[in-house]
């Protein structure tokens, strides 16, 4: 057991070694605790003998849910788009700590980008009315309401384009999207909750890179 132990912390480290060259926010010890909590997330869910290809969909929004609160089903799907770039529908462990590197530790312009990304729902480059329409939608009416909430949403989007659309062609590109926010940082999540909150990131650090403390 301990001899497996031993190879099997070796090999987190040299891939820790080499995934600290190309992930900026993270140290290489931080990287390895990081590695180490990717495979108690995945749990046992491989074959024997055949490795896991990574959080699928379900696995990665409990994740999104249980550790770090977000609720909104839409703008979890767009986490996940984000973090799966190769778009294979499994977030892999060299995805899952590029993406957590950015929504940790991320600079504003890297926050800016992902929450773009996060918001453009079919790919597309731009984050349109109906879009926008679709994502205040899901996270406003919550509760039911009495009357029809859709024209009370639609007025926000409008409102919304008029603050943000600087070319005025009715959606929003990422440099109108770049631009607002920068004007005005709280626009970053100006259509859904994407980002944890600090004390979830907090607890989360706390929680994984603790082991540092025990493991050296």
């Amino acid at each position: 057991m301990s001899e497996v132990s031993a190879m099997s912390r070796k090999l987190i480290q040299t891939a820790a070694e080499a995934l600290s060259k190309q992930v900026q926010h993270f140290s290489k010890s931080e990287i390895g605790c990081l590695m180490r909590e990717y495979k108690v997330l995945l749990g046992e869910q491989a074959v024997p003998g055949r490795a896991a290809s990574g959080l699928d969909r379900g696995k990665f929004r409990s994740v999104l849910h249980n550790v770090f609160g977000m609720t909104d089903d839409m703008i979890m799907d767009g986490v996940f788009r984000t973090f799966d770039k190769d778009n294979d529908s499994f977030v892999s462990m060299n995805e899952w700590i590029e993406g957590l590197s950015v929504v940790l530790r991320g600079t504003l312009e890297e926050k800016i980008k992902y929450c773009f990304h996060v918001y453009d729902l079919n790919g597309d480059n731009y984050i349109s009315r109906e879009e926008m329409f679709h994502m205040l939608k899901n996270s406003l009416t919550r509760q039911p309401v009495e009357e029809d909430p859709d024209e009370g949403i639609r007025d926000l989007v409008e409102i919304t384009l008029k603050k943000m659309d600087h070319d005025h062609d009715g959606r929003l590109s990422f440099a109108d999207f770049e631009k607002a926010v920068r004007e005005e940082n709280l626009l970053l999540e100006a259509f859904g909750t994407c980002l944890p909150d600090s004390t979830s990131i907090e607890a989360f650090e706390q929680h994984v890179f603790q082991e540092q403390v025990e493991i050296s």
